[in-house]
């Protein structure tokens, strides 16, 4: 109980943060010249102003990563289904956004093998080696609203978890191999088959609330 209502207060305290500086926004990014991350559900920002005082905005604004208009977003998405590089720009603009502040929630669309790969390579080329890092269960990303036990999968022969980078002892980036995108809640778009995280709105609300109280 004495948990549960220090995390009210620190929602009420971000949330008057928060309004000082209008409504919370999600960039839904495009990289790599043209890919985009259509397929990943914005329903996540409505369930937080729901269940908490957050205000955010309830749909994504498609932002490219290699445009100054990143920097105006505290929160961002990205995921996709195929290989792709992102151009010299779109890395300097990422390593600039992460280490100033900003969050990134990546995940691979459809459990793509071959953006998993591309994702990962993209990474480490921008922050180094090992840069990724499982998380725990026990991380507070975990238990920032709901408390999540376990990353339940639509296949269970596979073993999900999630992945942070970490910028001065925070996690900027979350990132997971199997799907976060929540398809149920969006149109035109389905898993195809990959193995998506069925509980993923929860974890998806846990992330853009641990994103500003951190």
């Amino acid at each position: 109980m004495k948990r549960r209502m220090m995390l009210v207060v620190l929602l009420m305290v971000a949330a008057v943060v928060v309004a000082k500086e209008s409504v919370v926004e999600c960039a839904n990014l495009i990289y790599g010249g043209t890919h985009t991350s259509r397929c990943f559900s914005s329903e996540f920002l409505s369930a937080v102003q729901r269940q908490t005082t957050i205000r955010t905005e309830r749909r994504f604004t498609s932002v490219k990563l290699g445009s100054g208009e990143l920097f105006k977003y505290p929160f961002a998405v990205v995921t996709g289904e195929a290989d792709f590089h992102f151009t010299a720009k779109e890395r300097e603009h990422l390593k600039q956004y992460v280490e100033n502040g900003g969050f990134l929630l990546a995940s691979a669309g459809c459990s793509s093998a071959n953006w998993d790969r591309a994702f990962r390579r993209e990474m480490e080329v921008i922050f180094g080696k090992g840069c990724l890092r499982a998380l725990p269960m026990e991380h507070a990303v975990f238990s920032t609203l709901h408390e999540i036990r376990e990353l339940k999968l639509k296949n269970a022969t596979d073993k999900p978890q999630l992945f942070g980078l970490e910028v001065n002892g925070k996690v900027a980036v979350i990132y997971s191999p199997h799907g976060l995108n929540d398809t149920a809640h969006t149109e035109g778009c389905c898993c195809c088959g990959g193995n998506e995280i069925l509980n993923s709105q929860d974890v998806n609300v846990n992330i853009l609330v641990y994103a500003l109280l951190h």
